[in-house]
């Protein structure tokens, strides 16, 4: 896939945006410094901080009983919960506050309890290779998304003919649909029937 960059200046993919992409709060602080301290390879930086916001952070729908909405990245690595939007923000939070630019992709699905709806994943730029996506949506039975340069594996395949849409976009910041429905919602079963359903 030929992905559209939003913005041309890549600086633009570095910048926070508060409260939810944030570099300054105490255990994103501490993350980073974590990362940073294994090694000095932006490649190896950024697979730590993919394979920490995919395996590290439970999918709020793959946990029973889960009630908390998460959003932002402090408050996503905190709780060790999140849905695939917020596992997003937690791995952009990481990746752009070791300079390491990212942005937000998306993808419609066709879930079949609640219907369409938009997934997040995120897109990563190294000098070496440009721009590549990857999904920290986390592993399941069924889901073995990796952080894959070469040849995208990605959470979930995309089925034109179901009306499913595997979007190009590359978004600074977080769509605000996404980020009012998750605010919007009491608790992640709403949010479960709440998502978006188009960028």
């Amino acid at each position: 896939m030929q992905l559209q960059i939003e913005s041309k200046d890549i600086e633009d993919y570095l910048k926070p945006f508060p409260p939810v992409i944030t570099f300054d709060t105490p255990l994103i602080r501490q993350q980073i410094d974590a990362i940073k301290a294994q090694t000095d390879s932006p490649k190896e930086r950024a697979k730590t901080a993919f394979e920490i916001s995919r395996d590290q952070i439970q999918h709020s729908f793959d946990k029973k009983q889960c009630k908390t909405v998460t959003i932002s990245a402090e408050d996503t690595l905190e709780k060790k919960e999140g849905i695939c939007f917020a596992k997003s923000h937690l791995l952009a939070t990481l990746l752009r506050g070791m300079g390491i630019p990212t942005g937000f992709c998306y993808q419609l699905k066709n879930n079949p309890k609640a219907g369409y709806v938009l997934h997040g994943l995120n897109a990563i730029y190294l000098e070496d290779t440009g721009w590549f996506r990857v999904d920290p949506r986390g592993n399941k039975p069924g889901i073995n998304a990796q952080f894959s340069i070469e040849k995208e594996q990605l959470a979930y395949p995309i089925d034109p003919s179901k009306g499913e849409i595997d979007y190009p976009n590359v978004f600074v910041e977080p769509l605000a649909l996404v980020i009012n429905a998750m605010k919007d919602s009491k608790d992640v079963e709403d949010l479960f029937y709440k998502r978006p359903v188009s960028i």
